[in-house]
């Protein structure tokens, strides 16, 4: 059974960092594309960041750019996302998301084939 569990959210104050860690299990991703979306309260499912299977390129939402920064261990099976400067508006649920026919990144959510459960990220000012 393929699984992919994000980690690392929780509550910090506007200005702070937290890492969010997604380990996949079941099969190993090291080949495809892979990326983390985020979702807001009341508001629709967007990407923030997308990276490709060998880690060389990048994609960042303009709202993050400069900000978060995306990686990944293909030995360790581990997708990554760096926060900082976090504000109140980063605030949501943050999903990471495996792209099965994909190699290159992809910012088309349809692609994204496997999901993990998400993890609360809330930032206080």
């Amino acid at each position: 059974q393929v699984q992919l569990v994000e980690s690392g959210g929780g509550l910090v104050q506007a200005g702070g960092s937290l890492r969010l860690s997604c380990a996949a299990s079941g099969r190993t991703f090291s080949s495809n594309a892979m990326g983390w979306f985020r979702q807001a309260p009341g508001k629709a499912r967007e990407i923030v960041a997308a990276i490709s299977w060998t880690g060389y390129s990048t994609y960042y939402a303009d709202s993050v750019k400069g900000r978060f920064t995306i990686s990944r261990d293909n030995a360790k099976n581990t997708l990554y996302l760096q926060m900082n400067s976090l504000t109140p508006n980063d605030t949501g649920v943050y999903y990471c998301a495996a792209a099965r026919l994909r190699a290159a990144l992809t910012l088309i959510r349809d692609e994204y084939d496997y999901w993990g459960q998400g993890t609360q990220v809330t930032v206080s000012s």
